[in-house]
């Protein structure tokens, strides 16, 4: 019998991708299980970004497929929407309200059950207890970060999708995404993440894939299995 822990959940099949006639990547393959970050590496302009939106369904190939679960997710779309949860480089905060306010509005959004008291906790749990009642056009790019990363959270999915999640983050910042990316795969989840930021992934069960005719970066720490 097959552990569930090693089964593939996310999986990508012979992935093509071109952007204005230019080759970004072929043949590109991947399985991801339980408790694994998927960690995509490359310079600027490489494809990296194009793979996550293709890995979310905001793109097609221009070959191969995407499976979630062992299906196309263009069969699947909404049930692999309601277990994927993605942050790209904007926030997806609106300035005009206030955090809680756009935790209300990005449930609605996605069809999500909102519990105010579990929104207000886990808000606080972020550091962003007096940040409650002002419009986030009065915080910092970091505090924002916060409230989308709140918003990830209280997603309640099991993939993360993450392109650049440390961008703009203080050292303290950073620390608290790392020890949310943790939490969140020792509790059996996935992660797919990009960064041009070094990561502390002590601990963490890493696949690493370069897009692109890139190096992976030097820096990177060590990870243990």
């Amino acid at each position: 019998m097959t552990d569930p822990l090693l089964a593939p959940y996310l999986s990508a099949h012979d992935l093509t991708c071109e952007r204005s006639e230019r080759l970004l990547f072929k043949r590109l393959n991947f399985t991801l299980t339980k408790e694994q970050l998927l960690l995509v590496q490359g310079g600027n302009g490489q494809g990296k970004t194009s793979l996550l939106r293709l890995l979310t369904g905001l793109g097609r190939p221009d070959a191969g497929e995407v499976r979630w679960r062992g299906e196309p997710i263009a069969r699947c779309r909404e049930s692999y929407h309601r277990e994927m949860a993605y942050l790209g480089h904007a926030n997806g905060i609106k300035d005009e309200l206030n955090p809680v306010e756009n935790l209300r509005f990005h449930g609605a959004l996605h069809s999500r059950a909102f519990e105010r008291d579990q929104a207000v906790a886990t808000l606080k749990r972020l550091g962003l207890s007096r940040c409650l009642d002002l419009p986030c056009r009065a915080l910092s790019f970091g505090q924002r970060r916060r409230v989308a990363l709140t918003a990830l959270l209280l997603a309640g999915a099991s993939l993360w999708i993450l392109d650049e999640p440390l961008t703009g983050l203080d050292v303290h910042a950073v620390a608290l995404v790392e020890g949310l990316i943790r939490d969140h795969l020792q509790a059996g989840g996935m992660v797919v993440a990009t960064t041009h930021q070094v990561m502390n992934l002590e601990g963490v069960d890493v696949q690493r894939l370069v897009v692109g005719q890139v190096a992976a970066p030097q820096g990177m720490r060590p990870e243990s299995h």
